[in-house]
């Protein structure tokens, strides 16, 4: 679940993490933080964590009312029976620990874009990252959606 407000920008390439894999945007990323009006690059601790793995109540940034406290997603082919090519990705948003929105991506690998973009830039920014992470995690999966 990385924290909402968390814009991701890059594969952080220096090892903040035991098991990268794991972390919520199926990576670790560098970024920029847009929970206050200024623009705030975050340290590597703060990368490590708060910004990559979400409920960031220690973060000072976090505002007091926000819509959410963390996002996460699931991917997995749109339709096995189908025969197309779309990729799903299943989205949550949680404040306090409980759901308030969720919905389905879905990206066509075929025309390299998204059917209908999350309207919040900041949801489908991280969905591309977990999309990137998945496709590079399941190069089966990359392979068939190509096709």
């Amino acid at each position: 679940m990385a924290c909402p407000y968390f814009i991701p920008e890059q594969r952080c390439d220096t090892e903040l993490w035991q098991h990268r894999a794991r972390l919520p945007l199926g990576d670790g990323f560098t970024g920029h933080c847009c929970a206050q009006p200024e623009p705030y690059q975050p340290s590597q601790d703060e990368l490590r964590e708060l910004c990559n793995i979400g409920y960031a109540k220690t973060c000072p940034r976090l505002p007091a009312e926000r819509d959410a406290d963390s996002v996460r997603f699931m991917a997995r082919p749109a339709s096995v029976n189908s025969g197309d090519a779309l990729i799903s990705i299943q989205y949550l948003l949680e404040r306090g620990h409980a759901p308030v929105a969720d919905g389905e991506l879905r990206y066509d690998p075929a025309l390299a874009k998204w059917q209908a973009p999350h309207p919040d830039e900041r949801v489908q920014t991280k969905a591309q990252c977990y999309l990137d992470s998945y496709l590079a995690r399941h190069p089966i999966a990359a392979r068939a959606a190509a096709k």
